[in-house]
């Protein structure tokens, strides 16, 4: 029987959960204007959107959109201040709970987790079944087509129930999930831009890491949202798991894996994962992370964004790299 989630959707709803969402909500975006007017009547806001809830005429309302080249052309979708405020109050009861029900090495949007983490642990499960590189290790490397576009509302509805028996908790879940379908795609897809969307995004492809790491016995895994590499020395494992793989994507998660992006391939001929490409003795940025590197520090030429991108660059060999970043952001101001 799966553990059951025992908070109520009392709690989330509650002026105090409001309020300590507001906290969180409000870093970095004190001078927009959006919250800045919300800000205005405070608690006038917070308190309409309490009663709403309570009373459970709340509707999520419509989605402003624009694009960002990251490098990738990405369509992002943004709520009003209010639905990113509840998306906020969800998240603080929701991710302590799912978060204890996840794999270990599921590092996307959780806390102690992230790039860096992901890629210690695919250096370290790399010189495990390398034998410190002494032997040859395969890396098996796929990425789901359109994931977030892709995600159907009822299979998510229904692992939700899986673990949550509130009936007024699932109902705003299922206000929150439906009030987005990606372009021409009815009761699918998740926007880029809600704070929800990540934590139902890990839900989603936890069935997967369960059945990836408990039916299927896969001992060197690594998922960062759609993301995954598997590691072996046995290069005919790799091949063999990858149609199960298929299959269960497409029959109990509705997904298809994107036929441009499964890679199978040493690590002595550097594998491409997570903007960095791993060799047996080093790892190099990718390309594509280096433009952007420079494109932001052009824009926004500061000592945080100079500083976090050397913190950056310190995980591989990169010592002309971390040169020219800090002459850039000299130049710049």
């Amino acid at each position: 029987m799966k553990i059951q989630l025992v908070h109520k959707f009392e709690e989330i709803i509650s002026l105090d959960n409001l309020l300590l969402a507001w906290r969180e909500f409000i870093v970095g975006k004190k001078s927009k204007p959006d919250v800045q007017a919300f800000a205005l009547d405070l608690f006038g806001n917070i308190l309409s959107l309490h009663k709403s809830l309570s009373n459970k005429i709340y509707r999520h309302g419509a989605y402003g959109s624009f694009y960002i080249n990251d490098p990738k052309r990405r369509h992002i979708h943004k709520a009003s201040v209010a639905d990113r405020l509840l998306h906020h109050a969800v998240c603080r009861i929701l991710y302590p709970f799912f978060d204890k029900i996840f794999i270990s090495d599921s590092y996307s949007c959780r806390l102690n987790k992230g790039t860096h983490k992901a890629m210690d642990r695919f250096r370290q499960f790399a010189a495990i079944e390398s034998k410190n590189h002494t032997h040859t290790c395969w890396v098996l490397k796929i990425d789901i087509r359109k994931f977030f576009a892709s995600i159907d509302h009822k299979i998510l509805l229904e692992i939700l129930e899986g673990y949550i028996y509130d009936a007024d908790m699932l109902w705003l879940l299922a206000q929150i999930i439906k009030s987005f379908n990606s372009e021409g795609q009815n009761r699918k897809g998740l926007p880029l831009g809600n704070l929800t969307s990540q934590l139902f995004a890990n839900i989603y492809l936890n069935p997967f890491d369960q059945w990836i790491k408990h039916n299927l016995k896969v001992k060197f895994y690594i998922r960062y949202a759609d993301d995954m590499v598997f590691l072996s020395a046995d290069k005919q494992a790799l091949i063999q798991i990858l149609p199960e793989i298929r299959v269960f994507m497409l029959e109990n998660l509705k997904l298809n894996l994107h036929p441009d992006k499964i890679i199978l391939k040493t690590i002595a001929s550097g594998v491409d994962f997570l903007g960095w490409v791993y060799f047996i003795d080093h790892l190099i940025l990718r390309k594509s992370t280096r433009w952007r590197m420079f494109s932001r520090i052009k824009i926004s030429p500061n000592s945080q964004t100079s500083q976090s991108y050397v913190g950056l660059l310190s995980h591989g060999n990169t010592y002309k790299l971390q040169r020219n970043l800090k002459n850039l952001f000299w130049i710049f101001n």
